[in-house]
């Protein structure tokens, strides 16, 4: 019988991957709603500061990832990403 998790945790919301490490490093950052694994040092760090940036402007409006809708996470990563 599988595991259930724990009510109060639940998977991420958003999920990335870098592919394009090639220096054996096994990188992985976890947040409130996110998980971002792998990537060389330089995409995991592009990674990592668009997620928190996006999180960060969902926080100002109120909202987690869990609860905002699909569309404006993926128009605030994008946003985000052009400054990383």
């Amino acid at each position: 019988m599988a595991k259930r998790r724990a009510k109060n945790r639940q998977a991420p919301r958003l999920l990335g991957l870098g592919l394009d490490s090639q220096d054996g490093h096994k990188r992985v950052t976890q947040g409130e709603g996110f998980l971002l694994a792998g990537g060389s040092e330089e995409t995991h760090e592009r990674m990592t500061g668009t997620v928190i940036r996006t999180v960060e402007d969902l926080g100002r409006k109120g909202r987690t990832l869990a609860e905002a809708e699909a569309r404006e996470v993926m128009d605030l990563l994008r946003k985000n990403a052009e400054k990383a």
